[in-house]
């Protein structure tokens, strides 16, 4: 104990009170930040404004003296916030892999060279595969990896580990196949799983009805992972994207590719462009347009 009292004191000495008070307020800040941000990016925005309501009458119980509401407040305390944690597990746990990955984002030239031998094939076969589904109407679901680790819905599938190469995808989502249906999830640069089954969206009613179950089960993933998921759609032959919550739907093949290659490779463009097949797709190709799951005013 004295070492770190004098430790302590040192630090007081070398720095003045005004650099831990700035830290002091920079961390708080920080904290505040990220609390309003989980509650904007999750179903606990409701539940906290009910929270306030619940703390602003504890502190009128305490101001009017209210034995009996300030006991049962006291009481329940401990046992509510412990069911908190359990309720928002899967979202608190999310939230603090994000921040822990924030700290370590940015890619050396190393790694964006080695991120370039990984990606730059697997993104031409897939944006190969989707021009094909839109061309056919064959209804696709393929999920990319990223740094959040996919294992639980890599279970409920077929476990692969092949090379992505268009042919494949075509075979995997042929429309009399038995992983037809399911989802492909890719994992650093593979295939590691077909007919997987994904989360559905936790808003369904703020999505449009048009939309199907392959787009819900995207929107679903984009928020319980920080995947890439590709849509197209074997009704309308329209290529989708969803991530971070949200669904960019009229997807060229073009446009898919540059947008995959931005987020898989950054700092790389890709060196040709992949056949659109816009001549058969949906006139919604033409026009990319993004759909936040929350506003659910987009057309299938």
């Amino acid at each position: 104990m004295d070492l770190l009292y004098e430790i302590k004191n040192s630090l007081l000495t070398i720095l003045p009170p005004s650099v831990f008070d700035i830290l002091d307020i920079a961390l708080l800040s920080y904290l505040i930040y990220q609390i309003m941000k989980f509650m904007r990016e999750n179903r606990a925005g409701g539940l906290f404004k009910g929270l306030a309501v619940l703390v602003a009458v504890y502190l009128i119980a305490k101001l009017v003296h209210m034995k009996a509401l300030i006991f049962i407040f006291e009481n329940a305390f401990s046992i509510g916030l412990i069911a908190l944690v359990i309720l928002f597990q899967p979202e608190l746990r999310r939230s603090l892999e994000n921040m822990g990955q924030s700290s370590l984002q940015g890619l050396t030239k190393k790694d964006l060279k080695a991120a370039g031998s990984m990606w730059e094939q697997p993104i031409n076969n897939i944006c190969t595969a989707c021009s094909y589904f839109a061309e056919h109407g064959v209804g696709a679901l393929i999920v990319i990896e990223r740094d959040e680790k996919l294992g639980d819905q890599i279970k409920t599938g077929t476990r692969f580990d092949a090379e992505i190469n268009s042919m494949l995808l075509e075979n995997i989502f042929f429309i009399n196949s038995p992983m037809h249906d399911g989802a492909l999830i890719i994992q650093n640069g593979r295939i590691a799983a077909a007919g997987c089954t994904l989360p559905s969206t936790s808003r369904p009613e703020l999505v449009d009805k048009a939309l199907g179950s392959r787009h819900k089960a995207a929107l679903g993933m984009s928020e319980n992972s920080d995947a890439i998921i590709i849509v197209v759609s074997e009704e309308t032959s329209v290529i989708s994207m969803a991530e971070k919550r949200s669904l960019t739907r009229g997807l060229s093949v073009d446009t898919l590719k540059t947008m995959l290659f931005e987020r898989l490779m950054p700092g790389i463009a890709p060196e040709g462009k992949a056949d659109s097949g816009e001549g058969t797709s949906s006139p919604d190709n033409s026009a990319p347009r993004e759909q936040n799951s929350q506003d659910g005013k987009e057309n299938g």
